[in-house]
């Protein structure tokens, strides 16, 4: 799989709402390139279309996302910013 579509792939996981658990990932074309599917902890595992399994992706509660090969090896990370709680009359952040 390409970078390019690896990349695409995984934007697409994210926006992914959290109650799917299975997603088909598509090109141009409209053909099958691959799968995402999540698992009860959250945990996103990336298919291609030949069912090998090309990665994952894990976010921990902090909101960092980590994002690893078929092997397990981490390739990179993603952090979301904070999210501030504002209430009267404390806030946090």
């Amino acid at each position: 799989m390409s970078a390019i579509a690896l990349c695409v792939t995984i934007l697409l996981a994210l926006v992914t709402a959290a109650s799917a658990q299975q997603t088909t990932i598509r090109d141009g074309s409209g053909r099958i390139t691959g799968t995402v599917t999540t698992d009860s902890n959250g945990t996103k595992t990336f298919r291609d279309s030949s069912g090998r399994t090309t990665g994952t992706a894990t976010r921990d509660s902090n909101g960092t996302t980590t994002f690893r090969d078929a092997g397990g090896r981490t390739t990179g990370t993603a952090t979301a910013p904070r999210r501030c709680i504002w209430r009267q009359p404390k806030s946090r952040c």
